[in-house]
């Protein structure tokens, strides 16, 4: 059985673009050790990292975000247009920004980091949110960079202060016939009277519009967001919400997070501060956020606990893995990269592993507990946003699989939980990225590492286990960034680190 061809290309701050040649999926051997391959390569300005990566699915045009700039890239890694966000005048605890109302903050030359960028299709522009100015976005055309807006006149203007790039998270919900919303979840560092930890926002057909960006509801009660309660933070100092991964399917918007929780480890009166992993749900059409729900996630594999969460990607299963799963080849599957423990965030030890998750399966979870919950049973259970535990309220109701909660029993915590699918596991180069399609009924996924490796990995292998038939070193030093992307054709797979440049191989 052939396999897909794949050259190897290179993104270095890094964008790696991978092609496709040719190898197996069933090697008759043991893959060779990881090797090095000769790289077409792209560097950016000195000084730069390279933060986010977006490939248009129309035009295969690659668009980088990088410390005070965003780039324009032809699918062969040719810089066709830039666009200069920074660095400006600022200062972090300039609220509202200087550009608004004088500062008497000492201000000093401040990069813009990228944290956000997405590709707004109906209107054919790009988001580029960075960290300047309290977060604020420029809205800019495909076709050339052109600024087509830059709205930073009002409070929703401001995103995030977080000078992160992985910070913030956005996901469009988009309508034939209306504005399209932009999901936008963040870290919000200490500060949950400015921002919102997550909120829906409009985005207005006019990128110079008064309301762009303003929130899809608002009144004196009610509005489309939830804040972090300051009480929380009585609690938890530190508090926040790590945003790692977003997408929409089906009726609702998901994000994928980390957030500190204070336990009792077993036999222990006192409490000590982990890091938990969870994955939020919300209906799309739900302007007061009722339907609120997080449910913790992670995975085990012969007795060892992977809790925090690295990197994760949507995919389909695929007609030879869905036959193992007893799911459908076309039902959602999350694939995710845990390392393990709970107690380090940023310092996350070196064992780590690829598990999936069976979307349909999260939402039956998640069905299960609105239901029970609904019936009086339990608590709301989601300490950070209730402090104190609030039993559930019962109503007698239909909860079926498109429920959308009530201004009761919400927002609402599943306390148990989902453990995914442990498929592969790493004990030495901790994973740090992962992207998974379906070829010729096979599911595959690449992985990033710590190192600056790259593994492609058979997920739906013989016997049920997964196959790693090939790890090539694709950058040095590592590791390689959390965001990857396949080129509009699925020939090439682009790949970033730390470093300023952006690489390309021909086929092997």
């Amino acid at each position: 059985m052939k396999a897909m061809p794949w050259n190897w290309t290179c993104l270095l701050s890094h964008l790696l673009m991978v092609g496709m040649g040719s190898s197996t999926l069933l090697p008759r051997q043991p893959p060779p050790p990881s090797q090095k391959r000769p790289f077409v390569t792209f560097r950016g300005e000195p000084a730069e990292g390279f933060n986010h990566l977006v490939v248009d699915k129309r035009t295969g045009h690659i668009y980088l975000g990088a410390v005070n700039r965003i780039y324009k890239l032809s699918s062969d890694l040719k810089v066709l247009v830039t666009h200069q966000t920074g660095p400006d005048e600022d200062n972090p605890n300039c609220y509202p920004p200087r550009i608004v109302q004088t500062c008497n903050e000492p201000l000093a030359t401040t990069n813009n980091v990228n944290k956000m960028l997405l590709i707004d299709y109906k209107e054919n522009r790009l988001i580029a949110c960075g960290s300047l100015y309290q977060g604020i976005c420029k809205l800019l055309r495909l076709e050339d960079l052109f600024k087509l807006g830059e709205p930073f006149h009002k409070k929703e203007h401001y995103l995030s202060g977080v000078n992160e790039s992985g910070s913030v998270f956005g996901v469009i919900v988009s309508y034939s016939n209306l504005d399209d919303k932009l999901f936008i979840a963040t870290a919000v560092d200490g500060k949950p009277e400015y921002f919102p930890t997550i909120s829906s926002r409009k985005l207005t057909k006019n990128s110079e519009a008064d309301g762009m960006f303003a929130y899809v509801f608002h009144d004196e009660f009610v509005a489309s967001m939830i804040k972090i309660p300051s009480d929380t933070f009585t609690v938890i100092p530190d508090f926040d919400i790590y945003y790692v991964y977003g997408f929409s399917s089906g009726n609702f918007v998901y994000f994928l997070t980390l957030q500190p929780e204070m336990v009792s480890p077993p036999g222990s009166t006192t409490k000590e501060q982990v890091y938990t992993s969870k994955l939020v749900r919300l209906c799309q059409e739900d302007s007061a956020f009722n339907s609120y729900v997080e449910v913790p996630i992670g995975c085990e594999r012969s007795g060892v606990e992977y809790r925090l969460l690295q990197a994760a990607y949507l995919s389909k299963a695929g007609a030879v893995l869905a036959q193992t799963l007893g799911v459908r080849p076309e039902d959602d599957l999350l694939f995710t990269v845990f390392s393990k423990g709970q107690k380090r965030k940023m310092k996350s030890l070196d064992e780590s592993a690829l598990c999936i998750f069976i979307l349909k399966q999260i939402n039956d979870r998640i069905k299960e507990r609105l239901q029970s919950c609904y019936r009086g049973e339990g608590t709301l259970d989601l300490a950070w946003l209730k402090v104190k535990d609030i039993p559930c309220s019962s109503a007698l109701l239909t909860i079926d699989d498109n429920f959308c909660g009530l201004d009761m029993n919400a927002p609402l915590g599943v306390s148990e939980m989902i453990r995914g699918i442990p498929v592969f596991t790493e004990d030495r180069d901790r994973m740090t990225s992962v992207i998974a399609y379906v070829y010729k009924n096979h599911s595959l996924a690449f992985v990033g590492t710590k190192s600056g490796k790259l593994k492609k990995i058979r997920v739906d292998g013989p016997r049920g286990s997964a196959l790693q038939y090939e790890t090539m070193q694709v950058v040095d030093p590592g590791p390689v960034l959390r965001d990857m992307a396949f080129s509009k054709d699925h020939e090439q797979l682009y790949v970033m680190s730390e470093r300023q440049e952006l690489l390309a191989a021909g086929r092997p």
